[in-house]
Formats: structure tokens, C-alpha cells, sequence
């Protein structure tokens, strides 16, 4: 089939507000050694891409100025040493950027293919929570089976993610969020307990649910005064990963907490990652995570799918708050 020599994509006509993302034409990426072609069917929206979109969060040297870090679709074509996909091979990937277009290029080895039964929709919402959550709750956190892990922002499309591959690792799960029907929805997914941070303490309902040993992981993205509240909910031999800082990137702490309880407090960002290193998280994920996919026993929880050309009305209901799960781009 032959390509068009143009695409339609949404970018960011300058920094600002939801209506800041504009259709336009575009020239279809070029590719690269090992990189791939993909004919986008759906796109996933996340944080990232707002703080993009707001000027705050530029794409790394060599990424597509589009905003858009997943992407799910057909190969269209193959960048020279392509060699693990075909043309028409449905696959959904990690991109760097570009993902809220009709064409995207990624490296072949940041892709992976659709679970068997699973839409299209369904397999843009997969990559950016499943990448940050394998990496920064299993590698990074080591969370093992029979051990406690705290989520804040349970509902969000990172920590439903983590719900699901904790529960399903065999860990025992706690989670933050900001409603009752937050919380319902955390604990029907496999939450085993979920604090509503607005009427409840996490620190003390923490340590309750864990016979007063603490939390073992603690996934956050609040920062801020979380931080040292983190310290007081964790384990002895605690690891704390810092992925986001929604509620202020300084914080005053008392470190003897953090000796007492020999804790490790981390964090990392995934964007800038080199594809290498992305490639050995994809790796692992169809190890160990794909077959869970693929026999439906765990599916990215779903909250709403917008045109590509209303990705404005995408970004509204993210900061609005209220969703649940993933955001994610029609393309098609």
C-alpha cells in the first residue's frame, strides 16, 4: 500500500490551556536505523502530555515535538535493521513523542504486539502506565509476593495499573484517591484497601492494615508533604519511588526516619531513557505480563476515548481529575 506523503497530527501551537493542541498537516516521520512505521489507530493520553502542552515538559533531543507517548496501530513501514516486525503486523509501543498522530516512528524494539482480543483502544492505554509501573514497582521496587504495596492515586492511569499487576504478583494492596466512588472502583479492581486522603489519615490506616509493619513499596507521585508521611508509612527496609511530584518537588524531612527504618528512597522519569534501556522493560513485560493480557486476566482499565482531532476535550477531562483509568485518542 502506498503512503501518503502527508498525516494529520495535533500539536502544540504554544504553550497553554487545553485549546493550545491544534490539527495540522504533517509530513510523515522518517525513519531510522531499527525504527518502525506504525499507521496509528489510538493513542493514549497522559500527565506528561499536559505538562507538555503547558511548556513545562519539553520532549527529549531527537523526539517528535507532537506530544503522544503510546501508540497503538499497524506497521506501514520498516527503518533499515526493522527486522523482528512485517508490514501490517499490529502492534502497540513507548514512543518519545508523536503519539497524537495518523503515522508515528518508534524503535522496533519498543514495540509489542496487541494481546490476542484486545482493541485498539484497548492497547494504547497499555505501554506508558505498564513501562513506569513494571519498572519503578518491580524493578526499581523490587515488590515481591506477600509484601505491601501503597499506591496514591489509585484511580489514576498509573496506579490502576498498579493495582492490577500487584494483585496479580501476589502482593497485598493499598491505595489512595480522592473519592468514595475512586476508592469503589480501586477496590473492584483488587485494591485491598483504599483510603479516601480527604476524610481519612494514610499514615495510621497504613500501618493498621499492615499489623503495624508498614508498607514495603510505596509508589508516589504527590512529593511534597508526602514525603516525609511516606517515611512514616513505609516498612522497615521500605522503598519509597518518587515518579511524579503533583504536590510539590521540595519538601523538609527528618532523615533519622529515613536511617531508622533503612529505608531507600528513589525515583525516576521514563521519557528520557535511552531505547536500550526501554527495550529490556519491554522484554520482561512480554515475559511476564503480556500471557496475563493475552488470556484476559488483567485489562487497562478503560475511562474515556475522544476523536483525535478533539484531544483538547482529552486534556480537559484529565485535569479535571475525575477520571478513572486511561484517557485515550480515536484515530482511526
Amino acid at each position: 500500500m502506498t503512503l501518503p506523503e502527508t498525516m494529520i497530527a495535533v500539536a502544540i501551537a504554544e504553550p497553554g490551556g487545553p485549546r493550545a493542541l491544534k490539527p495540522e498537516k504533517r509530513p510523515l516521520p522518517a525513519l531510522g536505523e531499527g525504527e518502525i512505521l506504525i499507521r496509528v489507530r489510538a493513542a493514549g493520553v497522559n500527565r506528561p502530555d499536559v505538562l507538555q502542552r503547558k511548556g513545562v515538559y519539553p520532549p527529549p533531543p531527537g523526539a517528535s515535538d507532537l506530544p503522544g507517548l503510546e501508540a497503538a496501530g499497524e506497521v506501514a513501514a520498516l527503518g533499515p535493521g526493522a527486522t523482528r516486525w512485517a508490514i501490517g503486523d499490529a502492534v502497540t509501543a513507548l514512543t518519545p513523542g508523536g503519539g497524537y498522530a495518523q503515522f508515528v516512528r518508534v524503535h522496533g524494539s519498543n514495540a509489542l504486539p496487541v494481546p490476542a482480543g484486545m482493541t485498539m483502544t484497548e492497547a494504547a492505554a497499555i505501554p506508558e502506565t505498564f513501562f513506569t509501573v513494571w519498572h519503578n514497582v518491580f524493578q526499581r521496587g523490587g515488590l515481591k509476593p506477600g509484601e505491601t504495596l501503597l499506591v496514591h492515586g489509585g484511580s489514576s492511569g498509573i496506579g490502576t495499573t498498579a493495582i492490577l499487576l500487584a494483585a496479580a504478583f501476589g502482593a497485598y494492596v493499598v491505595v489512595t484517591a480522592g473519592t468514595a466512588e475512586k476508592c469503589a472502583a480501586c477496590l473492584g479492581l483488587g485494591a485491598d484497601r483504599a483510603i479516601n486522603h480527604r476524610e481519612e489519615e494514610f499514615v495510621s490506616i497504613v500501618r493498621e492494615a499492615t499489623n503495624g509493619r508498614g508498607a514495603d513499596v510505596i509508589l508516589d507521585m504527590v512529593g511534597g508533604a508526602y514525603v516525609e508521611r511516606n517515611w512514616d508509612a513505609a516498612a522497615v527496609d521500605g522503598r519509597i519511588v518518587q515518579i511524579a511530584t503533583q504536590g510539590g518537588a521540595r519538601a523538609s524531612a527528618d532523615f533519622s526516619k529515613l536511617m531508622v527504618k533503612r529505608l531507600t528512597h528513589t525515583g525516576s522519569t521514563l521519557r528520557p531513557r535511552t531505547v536500550e534501556f526501554k527495550a529490556t522493560i519491554a522484554a520482561e513485560l512480554e515475559a511476564k505480563v503480556w500471557p496475563l493480557l493475552a488470556a484476559r486476566k488483567i485489562a487497562p482499565v478503560m475511562d474515556m476515548i475522544f476523536p483525535l482531532a478533539e484531544a483538547w476535550r482529552a486534556h480537559e477531562r484529565m485535569e479535571e481529575g475525575a477520571h478513572i483509568g486511561k484517557i485515550v485518542l480515536d484515530v482511526s
